[in-house]
């Protein structure tokens, strides 16, 4: 926050304004989440102890509808939600927007933006009391990423300002962006600090949960991009062809083609929800951060990358002959040299993959390739260089993060296991007796069992394979575990075989699920968990 301010006013005096002493970034965060029944949740070890479904065949019926996201709130949640905003103003909280969210069970919170400092500090008051709430309803609150595969997963969208103290946004473009100097040039200075420092921000919302979650369901990809919306991109497209620009689009009207409502103003941007990085309106969401995560290390990331922008302007402004023509060169300069990062297109295609990886653009699509830009001499130059974090400071967080997706991992493959062999197997191993049981009495009486007979192949085909898929998993644990190298390549590993030995399990597990007696199977399905709720 210092080292935003220092370099911020250097800018703004230069560009004559006099009247601002400090400039802060406010963040107002959103926070997702899913309310499950605690007594579902006590039946299931790896919500227990990893936060998410290790197991879960797809139910029936997920978030096809859209009937929860535009469905009225059950009575139960809407409760928990109102005693939630009582405890949360008590704690000087200002929680305001609450309601349902896309997958079945899950819901979200948001809360009026203040300074980024506070702002941190709220949300984490909020997960917690989130969480304390929940169990005096009998409800249980999660916040993993994603804690059910396919549904949306759970994210943080940090919606991330910068205001003066004498009442200006800075990220405002106002009636005529095109003719207003300042914005253009802040809005540049964050363009160009997102490109050039876009691995950091993508290591800054980077967790084991979050590989999960980024890439589908209303979660960005892991491709850092910016959305700018049809009237900024109109403007900066201008300025690149002509050396400035003469006009600002409208949003237009939305005709709805009947005399008995009226049209509708058109906003000149837009909520591209593939968007990693998407301006709306006087702000930048940065969709990336994961539901469990704290929203400090995104925000101390892009607040000190965009010191740096911004002493870098400072720099060529204090040298100039003519501020306001320079100023201008520097918007062109950016333009042209960063306008790769600008996409406002489908973040989910293939096609946006080729594209993004013809610009040079990283696909940086796992945490333990993400924690690398921790490391990168430029990142840990430009933390320094602010007095944000030394060079071990910045070491010691990338083995941490090496650390924490070491254990992580080794939890959910040691727990997958646990349910397989203590739960799973033994539930499978009577269902097979006792269909076996059934087949022999109804064949000794001369009964047709090719159904039963069909019906037990299957099961012990599937058992078969989830059988050695355990020991294989539990191989890949070993040979993790006794893997001697630094923490980067054990973490790989853990990556490379355990999370991969797992997803193996998980088929047949998943398999077995939808074959066996729902009075045989001892985990609460995903139609129990997300919808008895």
């Amino acid at each position: 926050m210092d080292a935003l301010n220092r370099q911020a006013l250097r800018v703004l005096r230069l560009l004559g304004n006099t009247t601002t002493n400090k400039v802060t970034t406010t963040v107002g965060p959103e926070q997702e989440y899913f309310l499950i029944d605690k007594k579902m949740f006590d039946q299931r070890l790896d919500l227990m102890l990893t936060g998410r479904t290790l197991f879960g065949a797809k139910p029936p019926k997920g978030q096809d509808l859209e009937d929860h996201y535009f469905g009225q709130i059950k009575d139960r949640i809407a409760a928990y939600m109102s005693d939630l905003d009582s405890e949360l103003w008590k704690l000087g909280v200002s929680a305001k927007t609450k309601h349902n969210e896309v997958a079945p069970a899950q819901h979200e919170l948001a809360p009026i933006f203040t300074t980024t400092n506070i702002a941190t500090d709220h949300n984490q008051l909020t997960m917690e009391t989130m969480k304390k709430v929940a169990l005096r309803h009998g409800l249980v609150c999660l916040l993993h990423e994603k804690p059910f595969a396919g549904v949306n997963g759970s994210g943080k969208h940090n919606n991330w300002s910068m205001g003066t103290d004498d009442g200006q946004n800075l990220l405002e473009p106002g009636k005529t962006p095109h003719e207003n100097l300042q914005f253009l040039l802040v809005l540049t200075t964050v363009i160009r600090a997102v490109d050039v420092y876009s691995d950091l921000l993508r290591a800054s919302a980077a967790s084991p949960g979050n590989d999960h979650r980024l890439g589908a369901n209303e979660a960005p990809p892991a491709i850092v991009s910016i959305f700018l919306g049809d009237q900024l991109t109109d403007i900066l497209d201008q300025i690149e062809k002509s050396g400035g620009a003469t006009s600002s689009k409208s949003g237009g009207l939305l005709e709805l083609g009947t005399s008995s409502l009226p049209s509708l103003f058109k906003d000149t941007t837009d909520r591209n929800r593939t968007s990693p990085f998407a301006f709306t309106g006087n702000k930048f969401e940065f969709r990336m951060v994961g539901s469990s995560q704290s929203v400090a290390q995104c925000n101390f990331t892009l607040n000190t990358a965009v010191a740096e922008i911004f002493s870098l302007v400072a720099d060529r402004l204090e040298k100039a002959e003519n501020i306001e023509a320079e100023a201008n060169a520097i918007i062109l300069d950016v333009i042209k040299n960063h306008k790769r990062i600008i996409f406002n297109g489908n973040g989910y295609s293939e096609e946006w993959v080729k594209e993004a990886a013809r610009r040079g653009l990283p696909n940086i699509r796992t945490t333990v390739d993400a924690i690398a830009a921790i490391n990168a001499e430029k990142n840990k130059t430009m933390m320094a260089k602010h007095g944000v974090l030394s060079w071990v400071e910045m070491e010691s967080r990338a083995e941490i993060q090496y650390e924490i997706y070491i254990k992580t991992i080794n939890i959910e493959g040691l727990t997958a296991v646990e349910i397989s062999k203590r739960q799973l197997l033994p539930a499978i191993i009577n269902f097979k007796a006792d269909l076996a049981s059934s087949i022999a009495s109804i064949e000794a009486v001369g009964g047709d069992v090719s159904v039963e007979k069909e019906l037990f192949g299957k099961v012990n085909k599937a058992m078969k394979s989830f059988n050695a898929n355990i020991a294989n998993l539990e191989k890949a644990l070993e040979k993790a575990a006794n893997l001697h190298g630094d923490s980067k390549t054990q973490a790989e590993a853990y990556r490379d075989l355990v999370f991969t030995a797992m997803n193996e399990l998980r088929i047949d597990a998943d398999v077995l699920e939808t074959l066996v007696d729902a009075d045989y199977w001892p985990l609460p399905t995903y139609s129990d968990l997300l919808f008895k709720v």
